[in-house]
């Protein structure tokens, strides 16, 4: 059934709603029987929708999160309380609905994908699903979900342009899309156009707007402590298990969207809070995996996640001023390279150019074709674990280590540490 799946990504993305409705109307409009959580964004919609599932599985409650791409196993995009989709379960489900397709319905890959984390949810009875949309909003797979919870909109910046639209602002409208009439929505840090353009949309729809920095906040108190003031709770002395002070933005996206749950009915656990922050874990997002040197995954991949990056890479730096930073850098082709890279160079030491194993990977030359008026060193090596060996090589036990550029190449990776079999559905 995996073969399958595979089968469906030639589909490519289809922007619409039309098959998804009718597929889902197929095996019983699942998605009718959940309480959803919907958190779309340019940047930090994953991590955001990890954090709720934590802090709501702290609270005791059945949850399930469904997230894309991902790394290394096609089942970590479908969790109940945290455990992967059992193989068994693919197998059947997808059986089922193949069986409803008939010669008139032509899902792709995410219509199927999505289809299958609402069986899988429904059927384990799940007290609440945290949904990351896949692409943009208003046509995302997800986006059948006619009445959630509350929703969150974490940043918006340029990305999938060829779908989205060239401008902030589009790009807003259309991840916008999921504000549904007369539910919360919460929106994260954004440039004035695309709060614009959101919050017209929830006046629109009659939907109560949250924004960070203004309805709700988390900053540090005088003694470096951080606090959470929202709507209606204050909640203080959180701590955040994902490294980066961007990750506090996302925390506070969270804590708002389960505030505005909590006034639908799910009480807000302040406990769970605590605790799920300060135990959540989601990986490839600046995720340590060695020491001496120090190494970090980041699956940064557009120009505002890379600025993100750059911030985190400097504080780093101030730190740590006898470390060297050693970037190990590959993308995809239809990404922004040059805006991606560009706020990294001012901060590291050297790079070594690399590919994942995927047909739509820039090359080497392609990558080192934007580095054209760095000084730096650059090396290369075309195999991903070729790449970090050789950077291990050349760094001292107290430089950094940062993989990034792209989710696909951190797959590459950690299934090569693993000693694990990559899926065949990539992307």
């Amino acid at each position: 059934m995996i073969e399958y799946l595979y089968g469906l990504q030639k589909h490519g993305i289809k922007l619409g709603l039309e098959t998804m409705r009718l597929l889902l109307d197929r095996v019983g409009h699942p998605q009718s029987s959940l309480q959803v959580l919907h958190i779309g964004g340019t940047n930090g919609k994953g991590s955001t929708a990890s954090m709720a599932a934590a802090v709501l599985h702290c609270a005791g409650r059945r949850v399930g999160l469904y997230t894309s791409p991902h790394l290394v196993d096609f089942r970590e995009r479908i969790r109940v309380n945290g455990e992967m989709i059992p193989e068994e379960r693919v197998e059947g489900l997808l059986t089922r609905l193949r069986a409803v397709l008939r010669d008139d319905l032509h899902p792709t890959f995410f219509e199927m994908t999505t289809a299958l984390a609402f069986l899988h949810f429904a059927e384990s009875a799940v007290d609440v699903a945290v949904l990351e949309v896949g692409l943009g909003g208003r046509f995302d797979a997800t986006n059948v979900v006619e009445q959630p919870l509350a929703c969150a909109i974490t940043t918006i910046g340029m990305d999938h342009q060829e779908y989205l639209g060239t401008t902030e602002e589009t790009i807003a409208f259309e991840k916008g899309g999921i504000i549904k009439p007369g539910v919360p929505v919460v929106i994260g840090r954004m440039e004035a156009e695309a709060e614009q353009v959101l919050s017209r949309l929830a006046k629109d729809r009659s939907a109560p707007l949250w924004r960070l920095g203004r309805e709700f906040s988390l900053d540090q108190d005088r003694d470096g402590r951080l606090v959470y003031r929202g709507v209606t709770h204050v909640i203080e002395g959180v701590e955040c298990g994902l490294v980066g002070r961007h990750q506090w933005d996302n925390a506070a996206c969270t804590l708002a969207l389960l505030e505005a749950a909590d006034q639908r009915g799910m009480t807000l656990d302040e406990r769970a809070v605590l605790e799920g922050l300060r135990t959540v874990s989601w990986e490839g997002r600046l995720e340590k995996i060695d020491e001496a040197p120090h190494v970090v995954l980041d699956g940064a991949h557009n120009p505002a996640a890379a600025e993100v990056l750059a911030r985190y890479l400097t504080d780093y730096a101030a730190q740590h001023p006898d470390s060297r930073i050693i970037l190990v850098w590959g993308m995809m082709r239809d990404k922004d390279h040059r805006g991606f890279i560009t706020p990294l160079l001012p901060v590291v030491s050297e790079i070594v150019l690399t590919q994942a194993a995927l047909g739509r990977s820039a090359t080497v030359h392609e990558l080192r074709a934007v580095l054209d008026e760095w000084s730096g060193p650059v090396q290369e090596a075309m195999l991903p674990t070729d790449a970090v060996a050789l950077a291990r090589s050349r760094a001292m036990p107290q430089d950094l280590l940062c993989i990034t550029g792209s989710l696909m190449l951190l797959g590459d990776i950690k299934a090569a540490i693993c000693g694990c079999d990559l899926s065949p559905i990539r992307g």
